[in-house]
């Protein structure tokens, strides 16, 4: 029996302009989205936020990705290319006014707001992608995944220079450049169709659906406190073992910069090995040796942090990848719900990580997270087998 997924009638070319666009929407994008991090130092000593309240403020970002699923079944049949356009000036706007926020409440509702801005760009954007990828859905996937890894590298270099230029509260004037780049998107994006096939309904993906994300939401659980304590406080524990903030803020770059890499070769070799084999190998790698960079000191941290950022980051294109490649049909709406699952359980790794970080310290705390991580393990082989993506005739 044929169990090969038919996959949506679409142009098999891969339209390289407009990928590119998208991707380069998606850099600039996730260069604001990645100001929280590198910020969170300044914050805690102007607010004066301990971790527990550091961890909900960057939680309450996340809760907008609720909305992921009822974007993602919009955008399986209306044109969102607005959303793609808006995204990067509106989180421009949000993440550098941030430093304007006078108390813990204000920066929570602006934090909110740029949550939305990121949900409306993300849910959309990669089955966007996987529309105008043709029969090159993984390549596609790879660049757009490689260009937000790079956003989040010259994020934090970027809000470092823009705080030492015009202080915390000055930096503003940076989201200018969030808004010339919507400007480039509307006008590169104009008569690009990134609307799929019509789909009538959802019920009949809805039980697949479920043996798919069921054994995932486990995966991504136990991943994600070393995941956030990678990505979000790390320039936080850098400072509490006496860094600078340019170098506690240079470290996250350098995480990024790897997982530009890793974005790059983790797609295409779990086209090769296989999803669970390339997921594997990354989560249970990335784990020993956050173990082996809380024994180092000096400059022996660094090729550390570059192997971190490889393996810690170099997931999502091989998530979502396995996504595309269960639901042809019904892109958007599938990539929607696992970005809503991947953010809230982002949030609740983060209120976790905070807690842990006031009660036991952050260096006990990634030790916590690192075991937790090789829970993922077993969880990967209760996915379904992979299937073979069937190209429509």
């Amino acid at each position: 029996m044929d169990t090969t997924i038919p996959a949506a009638r679409e142009d098999p070319d891969f339209q390289t302009q407009n990928v590119l666009s998208i991707a380069w929407g998606h850099f600039t994008h996730d260069t604001y989205s990645a100001f929280v991090a590198p910020l969170l130092p300044l914050l805690i000593e102007k607010l004066s936020l301990s971790l527990t309240l550091v961890g909900t403020l960057t939680a309450i970002s996340q809760l907008p990705a609720v909305l992921n699923p009822f974007i993602g079944y919009l955008a399986d049949r209306i044109n969102v290319r607005w959303f793609i356009v808006l995204a990067p000036a509106a989180t421009a706007t949000f993440a550098s006014l941030l430093g304007l926020m006078p108390t813990y409440s204000a920066a929570a509702v602006l934090l909110l707001a740029m949550g939305c801005s990121v949900a409306a760009f993300h849910a959309p954007a990669p089955a966007a992608i996987a529309r105008i990828a043709g029969h090159s859905t993984g390549k596609g996937m790879s660049w757009f995944m490689a260009a937000g890894e790079m956003g989040r590298t010259l994020g934090p270099l970027l809000a470092v220079w823009a705080v030492s230029v015009w202080t915390l509260e000055g930096m503003w004037p940076v989201m200018l450049l969030g808004w010339a780049a919507s400007g480039i998107l509307l006008w590169r994006l104009q008569g690009v169709d990134v609307q799929p096939p019509r789909q009538e309904s959802i019920r009949p993906i809805l039980a697949h659906m479920g043996r798919i994300f069921l054994p995932l939401m486990f995966i991504v659980l136990f991943r994600n406190m070393l995941a956030v304590e990678v990505s979000t406080y790390m320039p936080t524990f850098l400072r509490q073992r006496g860094a600078a903030l340019w170098l506690a803020g240079g470290a996250l770059s350098i995480l990024e910069a790897a997982g530009v890499a890793g974005a790059l070769i983790s797609g295409p070799l779990s086209d090769r090995w296989g999803r669970r084999t390339v997921l594997g190998g990354a989560i249970g790698s990335a784990a020993l040796l956050m173990l082996a960079f809380l024994r180092v000191q000096g400059w022996m941290m660094f090729p550390l942090l570059l192997a971190l950022g490889f393996t810690t980051l170099s997931t999502q294109p091989v998530f979502l990848s396995l996504i595309q490649d269960h639901f042809p049909e019904h892109r958007a709406v599938a990539n929607g719900t696992y970005m809503s699952i991947s953010f809230l359980l982002r949030s609740a790794a983060l209120f976790i990580v905070g807690v842990l970080g006031d009660h036991l310290g952050l260096q006990s705390t990634y030790v916590i997270g690192a075991v937790v991580a090789l829970l993922a393990l077993p969880a990967l082989w209760f996915l379904p087998p992979e299937k073979r993506v069937k190209e429509a005739e």
